[in-house]
């Protein structure tokens, strides 16, 4: 399977996914329990877990997906979800994966984003993958 420039997790809530339907661009979905290997060079968008603490912040599913080498080689930034009552840890889990794979964090939003997240988002990555390096 081709991977998109886009990869995404969605909790139960399906949160990100239905963020990533109003993006309305080519998306590659992380399933829990199935293994992913990106084939080109990726942003991934993850949602923050923990209810506002830093444990558990990133989704299993994402770092069993990070764990793979191919797959850290071929990041190039990061988006996350989260929810505002966090506080702190608010988007907390793009803020851990940018540091522990040195990728950019583009970008934060909101359970399922407002209109012009879902603008910025879809302007910044065409801004973003129009000065990044593909290799």
């Amino acid at each position: 399977m081709q991977t998109a420039p886009l990869i995404y997790f969605s909790s139960r809530s399906e949160n990100c996914h239905r963020f990533v339907q109003k993006l309305n661009i080519q998306a590659t979905r992380l399933i829990e329990d199935e293994q992913l290997l990106a084939t080109q060079p990726f942003v991934l968008l993850s949602p923050t877990y923990g209810g506002g603490g830093t444990k558990g912040a990133v989704p299993k599913t994402v770092i069993q997906f990070l764990n793979i080498p191919e797959n850290r080689h071929l990041i190039r930034g990061v988006i996350a979800s989260g929810n505002t009552n966090f506080g702190a840890a608010y988007g907390l889990a793009g803020e851990i994966i940018a540091q522990k794979c040195q990728v950019p964090f583009l970008y934060r939003f909101e359970l399922l984003g407002t209109p012009e997240d879902v603008k910025r988002v879809k302007t910044g990555l065409s801004a973003f993958w129009s000065t990044v390096e593909m290799t």
